[in-house]
C-alpha cells in the first residue's frame, strides 16, 4: 500500500468514527452540565471543600474559584517535586530544582505540559501519579468548566449566576474523564503499553554498554495526557515511546482520544443553547480548518522538498519507523491543532514548510478543535468578533444566539485574542535580543527563529510541544516560559468568564430580517475567514522571517 493511500485511510476512519462519537458524547455532556443531581462520591466531595454545590455564582466569584484551585494546586505540585526524594516510590530520583519544579508545576496546571526535563531520569512513579496525572485530569475538566460558563451565559437571559466552578469540575473529573480514561487505558494495556510500579531494569545495549529502562504507571498516564488534551510524556521522547504508543493502531487511538472531546462539545453547546444547528456550525467551522491543516501538513511531508528529506531521500528523519510519515503528520497537527503537545516525531527535524502548519496550528489559537474546552470556547469568542464584523459590514448592532454584541463584548473578546499573540512576539523578541539566549540555539539563521518563536507560541498556547533544538532548561527559559503559560491560560479565562457574565445579564433580542443566520454555510466560512486573517496580520512577519525563509531557501 503506498503511503498517501495509508494516509487517506487512517484519517478517514479518524474522521468516521470522531463523527459516530460526536452525538451520544455530546449528549451525555450536554446531561453531565445540566443535572441537578448529586451522586454520592460528589456530595462527599462537597463536603470536604465546604462548597454548596446549588449555589450560583456571578462571573467575578467563578474566576476568582478558578484561579484560587490553580493557584493551590501549583504550590502543591511545586512543593511535591521539590520533596520528591523523602516521598514513597521516589526510585532514589533527587529533588526536582527550583526553575524545573516552578516550569513543571505552572506547566501542568496550565494543560500546557511543557516539559524542560526528562521524565524518565527525573521523576518518580509518586510525582508522576499524585502529581502530573493528577493534574492532567483537573486542568482538563478546568478547560471544560469555563467553556461550560460561557456557554451558559449565551443560554441564560437576565442573570448573575454562571454556575458553580466546583461543581463543574468535580462532574467533569468524575463523569466525563475518569470514565473514559478507565476504558481507554484497558485498550492500551491490550495494545502493549506498560502500568506496572517496577524499579528501573539495568540492560546490556547492542553496543556493549548498559542502559536503565524506567517502568512505570504508563498506560494510565498516557490517557489522560492524550483524553484532556495534555500532553506531557511519562518517557523523554513523549509518544514515541514503545511503552507509551505501542504500535501503529495505539498510534490511532491515541490522536482518537486527543481529538474525541473537543469535537463533540459544540453538540453540548447547540444542546445547552437550544439550538442543535448552532452546534453543527461550530463543530464544520473546527473540521474545516482541521482537515486544511492535516492535509497540508501531511503534503509537506510527503512530498518533501526540503534539504533535510533531499539529504537523506525520504521525510523520515525525526520519525518513528514503526508509523511512517503519515501516522507521524497526523499526529503532529492533530496534537498542535489541540493544546495537546505530545509527540511522536520529532517537529524540529519536519520540512520547512511542515514545521511552520505546526506553529500556524497553535497561532489560530488552537480551535479547530482546541483544547479540552479551551478549544470550544475560543471558537465561540471568534465567532462572536466576526458577528461585529458582519455588523459593522451591513450598518447594525451585531447580535450572536440572540444576544446584542456591544460595545464591552467586543472589547473583552478583542482582549481575549490580543493575550497570546502579545506573550509570544514580546518573548520571542527578548530571547532573540539576548546574546546568552541566542547561545541556548543549536541552529542559526531562520531555523534558529523557528526554534525560539516555536517554543513562545507553544508555551504561551498552553500547547506544550517543541521544536527541541534549543536548551530551554535553563532558569531564564523555566522562568519565562513559565510566565508566558501562566498568563497564556488565565488571562484570557477571566476575559472569557467576563464576556460570560455580561452575555448571562442581558435580554433576549429577537431574530428580526437583518439578523445574521449563525447556523448556515455562509456564516462558517465567515469564522474561517475571520479566523486565517487575524493569524495572518498578526504573525506573518514573524513566519516570514523564520519557516517561510527557510523553505524558501
Amino acid at each position: 500500500m503506498s503511503p498517501t493511500l495509508a494516509g487517506i485511510l487512517f484519517i478517514g476512519s479518524l474522521i468516521v468514527v470522531l463523527a459516530l462519537a460526536h452525538r451520544p458524547l455530546g449528549d451525555y455532556m450536554y446531561r453531565v452540565y445540566t443535572g441537578t443531581r448529586h451522586n454520592p462520591v460528589e456530595r462527599v466531595i462537597y463536603r470536604l471543600l465546604g462548597v454548596q454545590p446549588g449555589a450560583e455564582q456571578r462571573w467575578s466569584v467563578y474566576a476568582r474559584s478558578v484561579l484560587a484551585f490553580s493557584l493551590i494546586s501549583v504550590l502543591f505540585l511545586y512543593g511535591l517535586q521539590r520533596l520528591q526524594d523523602k516521598l514513597f516510590l521516589s526510585l532514589g530520583m533527587a529533588p526536582v530544582t527550583d526553575h524545573v519544579a516552578w516550569n513543571t508545576a505552572i506547566s501542568f496546571v496550565t494543560n500546557t505540559n511543557w516539559q524542560a526535563y526528562s521524565g524518565e531520569s527525573t521523576m518518580g512513579h509518586l510525582v508522576q501519579m499524585a502529581g502530573l496525572a493528577v493534574q492532567n485530569f483537573v486542568s482538563a475538566s478546568v478547560g471544560m468548566a469555563v467553556a461550560i460558563a460561557l456557554v451558559r451565559g449565551f443560554a441564560r437571559s437576565r442573570a448573575d449566576g454562571l454556575g458553580n466552578f466546583w461543581v463543574d469540575l468535580v462532574r467533569g473529573t468524575i463523569r466525563i474523564l475518569l470514565p473514559i480514561a478507565f476504558a481507554g487505558a484497558i485498550v492500551l494495556v491490550a495494545g502493549g503499553l506498560i502500568q506496572n510500579f517496577a524499579e528501573p531494569h539495568t540492560v546490556a545495549t547492542l553496543t556493549g554498554g548498559q542502559q536503565a529502562i524506567t517502568g512505570g504507571p504508563v498506560a494510565s498516564q498516557e490517557v489522560i495526557k492524550e483524553l484532556g488534551t495534555n500532553g506531557g510524556g511519562f518517557y523523554n521522547v513523549n509518544a514515541a515511546h514503545p511503552f507509551e504508543n505501542a504500535t501503529a493502531w495505539t498510534n490511532w487511538f491515541e490522536i482518537f482520544l486527543i481529538l474525541l472531546i473537543p469535537f463533540a462539545l459544540p453538540r453540548t453547546f447547540g444542546k445547552m443553547v437550544g439550538q442543535v444547528r448552532q452546534g453543527y456550525a461550530i463543530v464544520a467551522v473546527m473540521a474545516t480548518l482541521a482537515l486544511a491543516s492535516v492535509v497540508l501538513t501531511n503534503v509537506f511531508e510527503l512530498v518533501g522538498n526540503a534539504t533535510v528529506p533531499q539529504a537523506v531521500g525520504a521525510a523520515m528523519e525525526g520519525k518513528e519507523v514503526r508509523f511512517g510519515v503519515a501516522n507521524s503528520a497526523t499526529f503532529a497537527a492533530s496534537t498542535t491543532l489541540t493544546s495537546t503537545g505530545a509527540v511522536d516525531s520529532f517537529h524540529d527535524s519536519y520540512t520547512p514548510l511542515g514545521g511552520m502548519m505546526t506553529m500556524v496550528n497553535m497561532m489560530l489559537g488552537e480551535v479547530a478543535p482546541g483544547g479540552v474546552g479551551a478549544g470550544l470556547y475560543g471558537l465561540l469568542v471568534l465567532a462572536v468578533i466576526t458577528v461585529f464584523v458582519a455588523g459593522l459590514m451591513v450598518g447594525r448592532t451585531p447580535e450572536y444566539l440572540g444576544k446584542k454584541i456591544g460595545a464591552r463584548e467586543i472589547k473583552l473578546a478583542s482582549m481575549y485574542f490580543l493575550v497570546t499573540p502579545a506573550l509570544v512576539l514580546v518573548g520571542t523578541a527578548f530571547a532573540m535580543s539576548s546574546a546568552e539566549q541566542r547561545a541556548s540555539m543549536l541552529n542559526s539563521g531562520p531555523h534558529g527563529l523557528s526554534e525560539v518563536l516555536y517554543a513562545f507560541t507553544s508555551a504561551s498556547n498552553n500547547n506544550g510541544s517543541a521544536f527541541a533544538g534549543i536548551t530551554v532548561n535553563t532558569p531564564w527559559y523555566d522562568v519565562a516560559l513559565g510566565l508566558c503559560m501562566a498568563f497564556g491560560r488565565f488571562l484570557p479565562i477571566i476575559f472569557v468568564l467576563a464576556l460570560a457574565g455580561s452575555l448571562a445579564g442581558q435580554s433576549p433580542v429577537p431574530a428580526s430580517a437583518g439578523t445574521l443566520p449563525t447556523h448556515r454555510p455562509q456564516f462558517v466560512g465567515m469564522v474561517v475567514g475571520v479566523t486565517i486573517i487575524l493569524v495572518a496580520l498578526t504573525f506573518l512577519p514573524a513566519l516570514a522571517l523564520g519557516p517561510l525563509a527557510e523553505g524558501i531557501h
